[in-house]
């Protein structure tokens, strides 16, 4: 296709917001695959019986998620909303931006081991995404990206070295999540991990 024909192409329309009952729809589907996957993880969310738990059509359900992936997704979505709100409330106390990030991380870290087959089940989702459940990922990344900005507590906009630190912390507590999970990283080597990787935020801020 040219460049011609590419800025000939009208773009396409926002999706409109999510009127009252639509939003309280979407949040009683998310609680309902919330609540299903803490029982029994990852298969224990079927799409029929979110649909019937959450008093919906199954063809509804999925105009809404289109694939149970969307929807655990979405759902890790939710909960790191809730996570970011109550951090706001309570912020980290530590003196040093590291350390303040670590202890987020780590306060984020025993909240999903209160639920392991719920975070299971989000993070096999977000494993088997493909390139369809992209914006939901890219969503989840950036409030993660959003809750480690805040407990660094920068006077300014990040710079791109500190951006690249919090891509690297992102990875590496991604990472420790799936090894405690499959059981082969104890909860103290995952603090560990946290802390360590977490220095780089205090090389970066105190340039």
């Amino acid at each position: 296709m040219t460049t011609e024909s590419k800025a000939a192409r009208p773009a396409l329309p926002a999706s409109p917001p999510l009127t009252e009952r639509q939003e309280a729809r979407r949040r009683r589907i998310l609680h309902t695959s919330a609540k299903l996957a803490g029982r029994g993880g990852f298969d224990a969310v079927q799409m029929r019986e979110v649909a019937e738990s959450s008093g919906v059509a199954l063809g509804t359900l999925y105009r809404y998620f289109p694939s149970k992936v969307h929807l655990l997704v979405a759902t890790m979505q939710d909960q790191l909303q809730h996570l970011h709100e109550t951090l706001r409330k309570r912020p980290p106390s530590e003196e040093d931006p590291g350390a303040r990030v670590a202890q987020t991380l780590m306060r984020a870290f025993r909240a999903l081991q209160r639920e392991p087959h719920l975070a299971d089940a989000m993070v096999r989702a977000l494993t088997f995404a493909d390139r369809s459940v992209s914006p939901e990922v890219d969503t989840v990344s950036r409030l993660t990206t959003a809750i480690i900005l805040d407990a660094i507590g920068l006077d300014g906009p990040p710079t791109p070295e500190q951006l690249s630190a919090v891509r690297v912390i992102e990875h590496t507590w991604h990472s420790a999540l799936i090894t405690w999970l499959s059981g082969r990283a104890s909860i103290a080597q995952v603090k560990i991990d946290i802390e360590t990787v977490c220095r780089l935020i205090d090389l970066t801020v105190l340039r």
